[in-house]
């Protein structure tokens, strides 16, 4: 694709960080070459949809977005990447409005191409186009749960490599972000392709050991979403000596019956394994959030096995989940799994799970109410993110800069999570 200085693009993201991640990449690489970015698709002369996969109705999204576009008088020119071009390659190339497809390692050709070594796909950022970035650190997957179609999509899992990491997290820092999420599509997998081999957990220590003699106090780390599996003796020990990782995490839990979590191709985890891990790291940090994927009326799933799972969302500690009824995803095994269960059932079940998590976040709001005091990383239009993983307020006409780590002190409760004031007690601003 021939790009021009001058030109105007509009940028739509779909689904995961990683996506958001590789968006900016291009983003940068483009406002590099002298192209000016839009909000406004009405008036770009280049639309890149950089799409989603991972379920039926993130393809049937891609088509309604591409149909809107494609409205727009004069048309622009419009590009589709990234994992739906890989898993439907024919099916976008038969939507008529499309004008060019990129595959997922194309992607690399239209961003910047890092100075890195070994296989990790050459993008690259120096700053972000939100207040809290995310860092990929891992691509792929090479595990292959019986009802994702993200191995196809992405391919093997690649790592890159700990040195590159801390590389792009100091531009981040010194680029004024106060918030890094390290990510990947699945970080269990992280460093086994890696000489010497290492793990995630080896990766979240080396970064924190390089930047926390600087940045404690004034920036903090989070981490993408982890598989239970993750949870161990080394997980607690790494977590217990970060002086920059936020009080939050987020596990790719699915279900909460072993059958089920079997079937899924996820036998290699159990409930159980989360509540001791859970126990220990409640010594380390006695208030933190945590929040779960979980997947409603998969092939097979009976009410004992609802039971089951609705078991253990309510012993577990949960902020918020994200509640998924199950969605078959041509090209999968479990799309061929008997035993579907009823669409209008899978409704119903996921819809209980949300009832029990809302309940469970209403008393999580409620205690974090008690503490003197929580660190904000501020937003455009008066809101932000706590260490906890919760939306907060700013109440009134609070002076705040977006990005800056600000001190707050919760007041109330809110629809969407906490209403804040800046802090005036005694320890004065984040430190």
């Amino acid at each position: 694709m021939k790009r021009k200085p001058g030109q105007l693009f509009f940028l739509a993201t779909q689904g995961c960080k990683v996506n958001q991640y590789e968006s900016q990449a291009i983003r940068e690489a483009w406002l590099d070459e002298g192209l000016m970015e839009t909000n406004d698709p009405s008036l770009a002369d280049i639309v890149l949809v950089n799409s989603c996969a991972v379920t039926e109705r993130a393809v049937l999204d891609l088509a309604k977005l591409v149909r809107g576009f494609a409205a727009i008088s004069p048309r622009p020119r419009i590009i589709v990447a990234g994992c739906a071009v890989e898993a439907d390659r024919e099916r976008i190339l038969a939507l008529d409005a499309v004008d060019e497809v990129v595959s997922q390692q194309g992607k690399a050709d239209l961003g910047h191409a890092a100075t890195q070594s070994g296989p990790f796909p050459s993008l690259r950022i120096s700053d972000y186009n939100r207040a809290r970035a995310v860092i990929k650190v891992q691509d792929g997957c090479s595990h292959g749960c019986t009802y994702c179609i993200i191995p196809s999509t992405r391919g093997r899992s690649v790592s890159r490599e700990p040195r590159d990491v801390v590389v792009e997290a100091r531009r981040l820092l010194d680029a004024g972000i106060r918030e890094l999420s390290l990510c990947g599509i699945n970080l269990r997998h992280y460093g086994r392709d890696l000489s010497p081999r290492i793990d995630f957990w080896d990766l979240l220590a080396a970064v924190d050991r390089a930047l926390a003699p600087q940045w404690a106090g004034r920036a903090r780390l989070r981490i993408g979403s982890l598989e239970p599996a993750d949870l161990h003796d080394n997980a607690l020990e790494t977590l217990a000596g970060c002086r920059l990782m936020s009080p939050h995490l987020h596990l790719s839990l699915q279900s909460g019956s072993p059958e089920v979590l079997r079937r899924m191709g996820r036998g290699h985890y159990g409930p159980e394994q989360i509540f001791g891990f859970l126990e220990g790291l409640r010594r380390v940090w006695p208030v933190f959030g945590l929040g779960a994927d979980l997947i409603a009326g998969f092939p097979g799933e009976t009410d004992e096995h609802v039971r089951q799972t609705m078991d253990v969302v309510e012993r577990l500690p949960l902020s918020y989940a994200h509640v998924f009824p199950y969605s078959e995803r041509p090209g999968t095994p479990a799309a061929a799994f008997p035993g579907s269960v009823p669409a209008h059932v899978r409704r119903e079940r996921a819809k209980a799970l949300r009832q029990v998590v809302a309940g469970k976040r209403a008393a999580f709001l409620r205690g974090l109410l008690a503490l003197p005091h929580m660190d904000v990383v501020p937003e455009e239009g008066g809101t932000g993110m706590n260490e906890f993983y919760v939306e907060c307020l700013l109440e009134g006409d609070a002076p705040f800069t977006a990005r800056e780590l600000l001190r707050v002190a919760p007041v109330g409760v809110a629809a969407a999570g906490l209403v804040v004031r800046p802090f005036e007690g005694t320890e004065g601003g984040a430190s």
